[in-house]
C-alpha cells in the first residue's frame, strides 16, 4: 500500500520547508491588495495586484526580498496558521489548516504548474491593474465583487 501524501498525514507545523513551499499552488491571489473595514475588521480583496508579480509565470520577481521591497507583503509561516482565514478560500495553506483537501487542479495532484492557470484559479482571471499604476486611495474602487 502506498504511503499517504504528506499534506494528509502532517499538520502545517509538522511540514519541512520543502513540503511547506510545495503547498503553494502559485495562484498569486495572495498578491492581490486587500482593504480592511476599520469597524468590522473584515478583509476585502481588490483586483489590484503587486507590481512585483510576473504576469506570465504568476510568480514574484523578487521572492526572497519581497518583504523588504513591499513592506505590506506578508510572509506565510506555519506558526501563523490560526490567522490564515484572510487567505483565499482555495489557498492550500488555508484548506489544509481547515482539514480540507487540495483542489483537483493543484500542481501537487496534476504534476503541472500550469494547471492552476488552466483552471482559471489564478490571479490572472481577476486582476485589473498593478499597484504602481494607481494611488493607494484608489484601492477601494477596485474591491473584488464576490458574486
Amino acid at each position: 500500500m502506498a504511503q499517504e501524501v504528506f499534506w494528509r498525514r502532517k499538520t502545517l507545523r509538522e511540514m519541512n520547508r520543502e513540503e511547506w513551499e510545495s503547498l503553494c499552488d502559485g495562484c498569486a491571489l495572495c498578491c492581490l491588495h486587500k482593504v480592511e473595514d476599520e469597524d468590522t475588521q473584515e478583509v476585502f480583496y481588490t483586483t489590484v495586484v503587486c507590481h512585483l508579480l510576473d504576469m506570465n509565470s504568476c510568480q514574484c520577481t523578487e521572492y526572497e526580498r519581497r518583504c523588504q521591497l513591499v513592506p505590506s507583503c506578508i510572509r506565510l509561516e506555519p506558526e501563523d496558521v490560526e490567522t490564515f482565514d484572510w487567505l483565499p478560500i482555495t489557498c492550500s495553506y488555508r484548506l489544509i489548516h481547515e482539514g480540507k483537501d487540495l483542489p483537483e487542479w493543484h500542481p501537487l495532484l496534476t504534476g503541472e504548474r500550469s494547471s492552476v492557470q488552466q483552471a482559471n484559479a489564478s490571479v490572472l482571471s481577476v486582476y485589473e491593474v498593478r499597484d504602481n499604476e494607481i494611488s493607494e486611495d484608489q484601492l477601494i474602487d477596485f474591491i473584488l465583487d464576490e458574486d
